[in-house]
């Protein structure tokens, strides 16, 4: 789907944690990687999105203080979301009070389809769910841009 992408292709991360994998494990044991080295097939991908004409954004919805593991994304994200062309912001759950989220991370495809991402209570995926019913669509994109326009540019964002 993300090489079939038109226009836009945004993704929204609404959890504190996800599955542990050795990457999260060697950065927790303080080995500092360089996530373009590690993930080479991201850069790429988004790279290539982004030349032809894709505008890729990625909104985190966080706690505060923020969970090691979101402290991990935060520390990988320059080198790994933005060097390959995303735009990246974070909101604090406390300032999305008013915000209706929807209930799971998706991916939002032209404005016209979403790949809800499901999820375990310990974070590992279960499965993904392609919708395009126009409602549910509309409902998410509008989700999407409030919170879009609520969250702090990665560039202006200290995780407390």
């Amino acid at each position: 789907m993300f090489r079939a992408a038109r226009y836009s292709a945004y993704h929204l991360e609404t959890r504190d944690g996800y599955e542990q994998d050795e990457a999260y494990a060697e950065w927790l044991a303080g080995h500092r990687f360089d996530p373009a080295e590690r993930w080479p097939w991201w850069i790429e991908l988004v790279s290539a999105a982004v030349a032809r004409g894709v505008e890729v954004r990625r909104a985190r919805v966080v706690s505060e203080p923020v969970s090691a593991y979101i402290r991990y994304e935060y520390d990988l994200t320059t080198g790994h979301n933005v060097k390959a062309g995303e735009q990246v912001r974070w909101l604090p759950r406390r300032q999305a009070n008013a915000l209706l989220l929807p209930g799971n991370d998706l991916w939002l495809f032209d404005g016209s389809q979403v790949l809800f991402n499901h999820f375990d209570g310990d974070g590992r995926m279960t499965g993904e769910e392609l919708v395009t019913e126009p409602g549910i669509v509309a409902h998410c994109v509008t989700a999407f841009e409030a919170i879009w326009d609520a969250a702090t540019p990665h560039e202006e964002y200290k995780p407390t």
